[in-house]
């Protein structure tokens, strides 16, 4: 009785507990219900796993990135609100998305500092953070369809790379300077839309520059 009270409290918190903290947790249970044997709580060696959870690389990782992803929420919750950047994972990592037009004037790549050097600053603190020292960061410039300003940029290929390298140079304002090692830089065009370019609301939601905080496997 008093192991399922303690087990239902934790469900309570457990937005404060890591996953190698909340697998410690599952493993006490082993022996209740379906499972079989026993372990302890101690963050020492699990016996089914033979070796320790905190050296465990993986896992290590894992914490890395969803502690990025809570801090991100954390950080820039007012921009998340009003739609200026946007938080997504999927396969490639943690995307933190930086809608285009709340950074760059049309079919410019020159950044508009006034506005988003709060932001930027947010974002260096947080890719220079210690639990992120072992990551590797990518800038993905991404723009809708229209055609650009051919004065200034031969296709949206260029636009886009050009917003990456500025996004790029605009944190590096403001970051550690040995992160700088730890970015990729590339430029998308219009062949990676998240909505249609027929509306002007679509081809708004697709102009961003989207910064990743990768998985191993990219």
């Amino acid at each position: 009785v008093t192991l399922l009270l303690t087990f239902f409290v934790m469900i309570l918190t457990t937005a404060t507990v890591d996953g190698y903290e909340l697998q410690l947790i599952l493993s006490a249970f082993t022996g209740v219900a379906s499972f079989d044997g026993g372990n302890t709580l101690q963050q020492g060696r699990l016996v089914e796993l033979g070796n320790t959870v905190m050296s465990l690389p993986s896992m290590q990782k894992g914490r890395a990135l969803d502690r990025a992803r809570r801090t991100a929420v954390s950080l820039f919750e007012p921009e998340i609100r009003s739609k200026k950047v946007r938080l997504t994972e999927d396969e490639r990592g943690l995307v933190i998305s930086l809608a285009a037009d709340a950074f760059f004037d049309v079919a410019s790549a020159e950044v508009r500092y006034e506005e988003s050097r709060d932001i930027l600053q947010r974002l260096a603190r947080l890719l220079s953070s210690e639990f992120l020292t072992d990551r590797t960061f990518r800038l993905e410039g991404h723009t809708d369809s229209d055609p650009t300003n051919s004065e200034l940029w031969r296709s949206n290929w260029e636009l886009s790379v050009a917003r990456s390298l500025s996004i790029f140079w605009a944190i590096m304002g403001y970051a550690a300077p040995s992160i700088e090692n730890q970015f990729q830089i590339q430029g998308m065009g219009d062949t990676r839309p998240l909505a249609t370019n027929e509306t002007p609301e679509g081809r708004a939601y697709n102009r961003r520059v989207d910064l990743i905080i990768l998985t191993d496997g990219h």
